[in-house]
């Protein structure tokens, strides 16, 4: 997966997000809506954690392509 491809996720899901936030503020978002924005939370999370790999692989002379989208249950369980 390339920059490319992995910024055109991010965009989609946060369009999805957005799109969720509005029924939100409107009042009409279900439990299903709300388990989206969660899922979505998480994938975003992947993606962020795959560009900043790509970018340590690039910033250390390595081929960013050795990076991979790591599960969720890692990525969520980083502590800052």
């Amino acid at each position: 997966m390339n920059d490319a491809s992995i910024h055109k996720g991010i965009e989609a899901l946060v369009a999805e997000e957005h799109e969720l936030w509005h029924h939100g503020e409107a009042g009409t978002l279900d439990a299903a809506g709300r388990a989206r924005l969660n899922d979505i939370s998480v994938q975003l999370d992947r993606f962020y954690d795959l560009l900043h790999q790509r970018r340590g692989l690039i910033d250390a002379g390595s081929d960013p392509n050795k990076a991979k989208l790591r599960d969720a249950k890692t990525v969520e369980g980083y502590v800052e």
